[in-house]
């Protein structure tokens, strides 16, 4: 079975997220034993962050630490299948922040980010893919 990280290499949606993950050396992490569960934002919703928080500028200006805790704010502990997530509830990511979970009409956001695709599962893990970056000072 494949890990989560070459499952998201697989999927050319979630190209940008490879990249930083890459610039941050967040991939030896992920490869781990786990088990994670990553919300991993879709190309389309990088490509929405204001000018000055571009994720294609951090990675230019290597701006590891900032790229680091945007992306970890991405990743729980765990293996969180879309069954498992409750309006309400809130998870701890790795970078030590909450998101919170929302459940309305059947659709499921993570702090605001609506999740695409789901439980798209690896040796190590789940991926589910969302709408938007979260990001961890807001």
């Amino acid at each position: 079975m494949s890990t989560i990280l070459q499952i998201a290499n697989a999927d050319r949606n979630l190209s940008t997220l490879i990249k930083g993950l890459k610039a941050t050396d967040l991939e030896e992490v992920l490869n781990g034993i786990g088990p994670f569960t990553i919300f991993a934002p879709v190309n389309l919703a990088f490509s929405r962050l204001s000018p000055d928080n571009s994720f294609e500028e951090l990675i230019r200006n290597g701006e590891k630490t900032k790229l680091s805790d945007i992306l970890t704010y991405h990743v729980i502990a765990g293996k969180k299948m879309l069954r498992d997530l409750r309006n309400g509830q809130t998870l701890k990511t790795i970078n030590g922040k909450d998101v919170a979970i929302s459940v309305r009409d059947g659709e499921v956001s993570i702090n605001g980010a609506r999740i695409l695709s789901k439980d798209r599962q690896g040796s190590n893990g789940v991926i589910h893919s969302v709408d938007a970056v979260n990001m961890p000072g807001e």
